[in-house]
């Protein structure tokens, strides 16, 4: 069978989670490729909101297998009390449901303490890492001296290289950042602890995987952040570690790309970014508070890690297309058109113009994207509350037009439309 791939069009945070959890229910693997902990995935079911960092949101099913592939950085603290949460719930996390990577890389505290200090040395220039440890464990990672999930299983040797590398991070610490270095014992144990519980879980992945393909098992490939937040094709600096992009799908989880038939690019109705860099069109004043919301619930945009608010703007169809042809997207899904009832009128950017020249697509250099400004296009909006329709003909006219709107400025059809943050409150064209 082959792979979906559930990948982020924009900035992150589209919602990745609720769709990946539609998707799961017909999916017998969801396979998480890339990125850590600094990653957010919130779901909800019923009256129960759940709030996943790096297990896949296929484990809100009860049948389903769950992969943190060889791509991810794995906080194993953070591993071990999502899944203890999950039990507490009801939910069922026996290894046979759940395999880590043995390549997956790990995070440690030495990891999450650099990441704060690199932080706090740019001062003005700060790119607004999460400061889990993400760059910092890909950083070893590349370095070829970073700590591999399989060392979990032998106890012995993960508690000397462990040791080695508080150690070696300390120096660093203390040497380049005059930061206090940790308690290498008090640091190791929790870690030693987690490695233990942890340890059942470890599978040869990209073996697993290719042998659940060949006997027809159908998988979903779910990323982490968005298009442009990828290591190699996002708005670089203001990146995260990773390769959010379908590429991280083949390097991630161990598969060749003959096994992939489609590519859904999740899309907010609007635009959203957390942290530095340049963002096109963003609002700030009344209408921005309006897309952000209070923070009152969890479909409020604020970060489901760091609670940080976020940036909001307009609906930017440059990105879009841009997120298209790197991911090669064979379709779109738009969430949160909900957000965008009560607005007397609308606006879609869908060319730039840049030292006076118009442009429609992105500035090869992505630190232009400071220096452009957005064209709009405007459309009528509408005041109905739509959080209960369930059929697209339902929607009120501005509505539909605002859908048909973005199929043709992408020449992508849209398959799903989300209008609340429930599992019911989809829907499918």
């Amino acid at each position: 069978m082959p792979i979906h791939v559930i990948v982020g069009a924009q900035w992150g945070d589209e919602g990745k989670g609720r769709v990946v959890d539609y998707f799961a229910a017909q999916s017998d693997i969801t396979a998480r490729y890339a990125g850590g902990d600094n990653a957010g995935h919130t779901v909800r079911v019923g009256d129960e909101t759940y709030k996943l960092h790096l297990v896949p949101s296929g484990i809100l099913y009860p049948n389903g297998i769950c992969v943190l592939g060889g791509g991810m950085v794995i906080n194993p603290l953070t591993l071990m009390r999502e899944l203890k949460q999950l039990a507490d719930r009801g939910i069922d996390i026996a290894p046979e449901r759940i395999w880590i990577a043995e390549n997956a890389h790990l995070i440690t505290p030495a990891h999450v303490a650099l990441d704060g200090a690199r932080e706090a040395q740019r001062g003005s220039a700060a790119i607004g890492t999460t400061k889990r440890g993400i760059g910092p464990a890909y950083t070893d990672k590349a370095a070829r001296s970073g700590l591999r999930a399989g060392m979990m299983a032998n106890a012995d040797l993960y508690r000397e290289r462990l040791t080695e590398h508080l150690i070696t991070h300390n120096k660093t610490l203390e040497a380049l950042y005059g930061a206090a270095p940790l308690d290498v014992d008090e640091a190791a144990a929790p870690l030693l602890e987690a490695a233990a519980f942890l340890a059942p879980y470890l599978t040869n992945v990209p073996l697993a995987l290719n042998e659940a393909l060949r006997d027809g098992k159908s998988v979903l490939a779910e990323g982490a952040q968005g298009t442009l937040l990828d290591l190699d094709h996002g708005s670089y600096p203001y990146v995260t570690s990773s390769s959010a992009t379908v590429g991280g799908v083949m390097t991630g989880l161990g598969v060749g790309p003959k096994v992939i038939e489609r590519v859904t690019g999740v899309v907010k109705a609007y635009s959203t970014r957390v942290g530095g860099g340049p963002f096109p069109t963003e609002l700030t004043g009344a209408l921005g508070d309006q897309l952000r919301g209070t923070g009152a619930n969890p479909w409020d945009e604020f970060g489901t890690t760091t609670g940080r608010p976020r940036r909001t703007g307009w609906l930017d169809v440059v990105v879009l297309r841009y997120a298209a042809r790197i991911n090669g997207l064979t379709d779109l899904i738009v969430t949160k058109l909900d957000i965008l009832s009560g607005f007397d009128s609308l606006q879609i950017a869908d060319r730039y113009t840049l030292d006076g020249t118009e442009i429609r697509e992105l500035p090869s250099d992505h630190a232009r994207l400071a220096d452009v400004t957005p064209i709009y296009g405007h459309l009528p909006g509408w005041h109905q509350d739509i959080m209960q329709v369930t059929d697209f003909e339902a929607l009120p006219d501005a509505a539909q037009d605002y859908i048909r709107r973005i199929e043709t400025l992408t020449d992508l059809p849209i398959r799903q439309v989300t209008v609340g943050p429930a599992r019911a409150q989809a829907i499918n064209r």
